[in-house]
């Protein structure tokens, strides 16, 4: 392997393949704490076995194989899901893919096949609640009863709280849906995050002195609409600003478009691809009777986003560069 964060697939040799790594596995959506207790049991196994430390995740996430025609609010899609296990130290990842063959197989012969012989795992991390093989039969506690016949160590890790609840993708769903900034970064352990492309737009923020920023987010994005404070990647670049989220009601109510301005910044950004990270939701997306009282709100929100933002200067989702 590489010193960077390598990605190994369905197709990539078995003789790239470093034999007797340590792997986390999971679906791994949005890498919340949870998941980073896993990815850190792994990364001490790894330092005790002397071996890299992978994760093993799959793609597409099953919950969309199994009902392709139920909206799936992803937390990270699957770029963005490597970016963020390639910022927790681990060496890299293996991405799996779940298919009509992989969901029919067995959980012993996943066990034997994809992780004793493909992979040669000297030892494994999994969650507490994490099933898988044909009929979700595999479980943690299988694992365990299989680790001294397979000579592997297997450590299994309990759901991590916050007051008392317990941390998981769902409830971060949840509270995004809310509007909860706060409680879905705990949760997270960092600013929740999209990636997208700067489009054209109609360019109505320019003629209300905003220029904006647009990007159009996955269509099951099940972000609350409304006005948030964000902080903007581009390459190692950040910049602070306000992005409305959300159908535009004083103009057309048209389809969902995040719509980010930048504070301070001047420049042509139509198809750069951005990161947006949510620092904090600032209100609710409203209608305006005229079109005064709506720049009248935009410069009350964009001094609301300075402070905010001002509190969290070092805000930003850890992420790492994928070989």
């Amino acid at each position: 392997m590489t010193t960077g964060f390598t990605v190994i697939r369905d197709t990539t040799p078995a003789a790239a393949i470093p034999k007797g790594a340590v792997v986390a596995m999971g679906n791994f959506d949005g890498v919340h704490l949870g998941h980073r207790a896993v990815i850190a049991a792994a990364l001490r196994m790894g330092r005790v076995h002397g071996k890299p430390a992978l994760a093993v995740t799959f793609e597409p996430h099953p919950r969309s194989f199994f009902s392709p025609n139920s909206p799936q609010f992803r937390l990270s899609d699957a770029i963005g899901k490597l970016r963020l296990l390639a910022g927790t130290g681990l060496a890299g990842a293996v991405v799996m893919t779940f298919d009509k063959t992989r969901a029919g197989t067995s959980a012993q012969d996943f066990i034997h096949h994809d992780l004793i012989e493909r992979l040669g795992i000297s030892g494994i991390a999994v969650g507490y609640d994490f099933h898988f093989g044909k009929g979700r039969v595999g479980s943690p506690s299988l694992l365990v009863s299989e680790a001294p016949r397979l000579g592997i160590e297997v450590d299994v890790q309990a759901h991590v709280d916050i007051e008392e609840r317990p941390v998981s993708s769902s409830a971060i769903r949840m509270a995004l849906a809310e509007g909860q900034i706060a409680a879905a970064t705990a949760m997270l352990g960092g600013p929740w995050f999209v990636t997208g492309t700067v489009i054209h737009g109609d360019k109505r923020g320019r003629d209300l002195g905003y220029p904006t920023a647009n990007i159009r987010l996955d269509r099951n994005c099940g972000l609350k609409h409304g006005i948030y404070a964000v902080r903007v990647g581009r390459g190692t670049e950040r910049i602070d600003g306000v992005a409305s989220f959300g159908r535009r009601p004083t103009f057309d109510n048209g389809a969902p478009l995040l719509e980010v301005f930048l504070f301070d910044f001047k420049g042509d950004l139509y198809g750069a691809m951005l990161d947006i990270a949510f620092i904090e939701f600032i209100r609710d997306e409203l209608k305006f009777g005229s079109i005064e009282a709506l720049v009248r709100q935009m410069d009350d929100d964009s001094a609301r986003a300075r402070a905010a933002l001002a509190a969290a200067p070092d805000a930003f989702p850890r992420l790492g560069a994928i070989d």
